[in-house]
């Protein structure tokens, strides 16, 4: 019995060491498995960083001699372009220089002669010169003319004035208006008046405003013998004899603007009687007596019905007299 326990205990005790070991095992064994794993994939990594430098340094081979001949090539091109583009603008160059010369010389030679032209600018100089003189001549013939007008409009004022102020004249009894004693000598008015000879007036007129101001009117007496003012320019209607002829009888035409004749014969003709005059002063009260009848009236028949009220008033409104209007009533 003792035996069998002890060998008992003795198998349990190698169960357990057989356990323990077993794991340490196994435990050694996923250490290394992972050891081993991460020894690999280093070696692995390693050996694929190299491949792929390897390839990205040939792959940078390539592209290299690839990008160095597509610009060689485009700027083959570009030196063809511009060597083309040179060569054209050089040869425009001389054909504008070819064509230019011989427009010049086609120009000069039958179009634009220089000396025919240098002749005629000359002649057309001397020409101006010629025309420019005459006009300054004419243009002073002008305004000497023009002031001989003007001093003999003023020359013809002042023997106009003189005209209408010649009874202002000096005489031996009572000094003039223009022969003051203060002055040294008399006025030139003065003398003017007495170099004119009074003229009496052929015609009379009344005086307006020009007269008053010295200008001769186109309405203001005439003196024979005298010249009339230079302002104003009047045309001389003789009278004869002829018996003057009624005028000729048209048809009269429509427009806006009546005629004289009609509108002073509106303005003098006597006008109708009018309301005023056709009614009595007592018509506005008998009016109104009639109206209250009348109201009065449809009041005391509203109870026999429309029909004969509408009778009575057909009947009793024709009664009212109507106040006669003319048409020239106003």
């Amino acid at each position: 019995m003792a035996e069998l326990l002890k060998i008992r205990s003795e198998a349990e005790e190698f169960l357990k060491e057989y356990f323990l070991r077993n794991s340490q095992a196994e435990e050694n064994r996923q250490k290394e498995n992972q050891a081993a794993t991460r020894i690999q994939s280093w070696f692995r990594a390693c050996k694929v960083r190299a491949y792929l430098s390897h390839l990205h340094k040939k792959a940078i081979i390539i592209q290299k001699i690839w990008r160095g001949f597509t610009a060689r090539a485009r700027f083959r091109q570009m030196v063809k372009a511009a060597y083309f583009i040179m060569k054209m603008n050089f040869y425009e160059e001389m054909a504008v220089r070819i064509q230019r010369r011989w427009r010049g010389f086609f120009v000069r030679r039958y179009i634009h002669n220089f000396y025919a032209r240098k002749s005629y600018l000359e002649g057309l100089s001397r020409k101006n010169e010629l025309v420019r003189r005459e006009l300054d001549e004419f243009e002073e013939l002008q305004k000497r003319e023009r002031d001989c007008l003007e001093m003999i409009k003023e020359q013809t004022a002042k023997v106009y004035q003189a005209h209408r102020l010649h009874h202002l004249l000096s005489t031996k009894q009572c000094p003039g208006v223009f022969n003051s004693p203060f002055r040294p000598f008399p006025h030139e008015t003065e003398l003017l008046l007495r170099q004119v000879k009074y003229q009496a007036p052929t015609r009379l007129a009344p005086r307006g405003r020009a007269c008053l101001l010295g200008v001769p009117d186109s309405t203001a007496p005439s003196f024979p013998g005298s010249l009339r003012s230079p302002q104003i320019k009047t045309t001389r209607i003789c009278c004869s004899s002829r018996p003057v002829l009624p005028p000729i009888a048209s048809k009269k035409q429509q427009s806006l603007i009546r005629e004289p004749g009609e509108v002073w014969e509106q303005r003098v003709h006597c006008p109708d009687l009018t309301l005023r005059l056709q009614t009595s002063y007592t018509h506005l009260e008998e009016a109104q007596n009639q109206l209250r009848q009348h109201e009065s009236v449809i009041l005391h028949n509203d109870t026999l019905g429309a029909g004969s009220m509408f009778h009575h008033l057909s009947h009793s409104s024709n009664s009212f007299p109507q106040p006669a209007y003319t048409k020239s009533f106003r």
